[in-house]
């Protein structure tokens, strides 16, 4: 089989297109490029949902934690501590098994025992708990000359936050933020083993790396190609928020510009 026919045949196998069967012996590099590389697209779908949606989370919870009234403030502090005081394995653990006892009471409850989605409100919580934080320390950074100057000008309320508050503190947010995205995508490599199953074999990019590592009993193959993909991806995100954050920092000179930094987490 040639390499054309093999990205023909298990390109898009992780989502369901083309051979349903996984080669069984003769694993060859080519095929081993190509279903790890399909396993990535559940892995940028789980990062790019997760990021999207917990941004906007991720700001009403760091506003709350800065309000003055406790009924707002206590339950975001704890949101917070909850779910970045606890492992991200054991979240996927306990939300699969959560999710499967009320599939059996409410039939309702099927699709989030799937990883698509039961696995994506794990990520989607972390990383608004993670995101959280960093905005509220953006939030308390705020030079207070920009918010009198705002309240100078007759701004007040969502109009000052909207117009001073809230892109001032995405610039500060951003470098750290940058950073928090990368792990993001990192993390998703735990999704299939935490608990959510992959149905029909169809896992994201290190379950197809552990496939290789456990049928030719050589790991230094499989996962070398997984990190490859990832560092790929990384340079991806670098670029992409590298852009936003120059477009946040574009009125102020260019000697006082904050340059992103990434330093991604080894163990959270």
């Amino acid at each position: 089989m040639s390499c054309i026919q093999t990205i023909q045949d298990y390109g898009l196998r992780a989502i369901g297109i083309g051979e349903r069967l996984l080669p069984r012996s003769d694993f060859t590099l080519c095929e081993q490029f190509t279903l790890i590389g399909s396993g990535m697209i559940w892995n940028v779908y789980f990062g790019v949902m997760a990021l999207c949606t917990g941004f906007l989370f991720a700001t009403a919870i760091a506003v709350a934690k800065g309000a003055a009234n406790p009924w707002v403030r206590k339950p975001a502090e704890w949101f917070i501590f909850v779910f970045r005081g606890s492992p991200l394995f054991i979240q996927f653990f306990f939300a699969y098994f959560f999710f499967l006892s009320l599939k059996g009471t409410y039939p309702f409850f099927s699709p989030f025992t799937a990883a698509w989605l039961g696995a994506l409100i794990v990520l989607f919580l972390n990383t608004a708990a993670y995101s959280a934080e960093i905005f509220y320390g953006a939030l308390q950074s705020i030079p207070k000359g920009e918010v009198e100057a705002a309240d100078a000008y007759g701004l007040s309320g969502w109009s000052r936050f909207r117009r001073i508050v809230w892109p001032t503190m995405l610039r500060l947010a951003w470098p750290a933020y940058t950073n928090e995205a990368i792990f993001l995508f990192h993390a998703t490599t735990l999704v299939y083993f935490s608990g959510f199953p992959a149905w029909q074999q169809r896992g994201d990019a290190l379950y197809y790396a552990s496939y290789f590592a456990d049928k030719t009993f050589n790991p230094f193959v499989p996962y070398p190609i997984l990190a490859m993909y990832f560092i790929l991806l990384t340079l991806v995100i670098i670029s992409i928020f590298g852009l936003v954050n120059a477009r946040l920092n574009r009125h102020l000179p260019a000697n006082t510009r904050q340059r992103l930094r990434p330093r991604p987490n080894l163990i959270r």
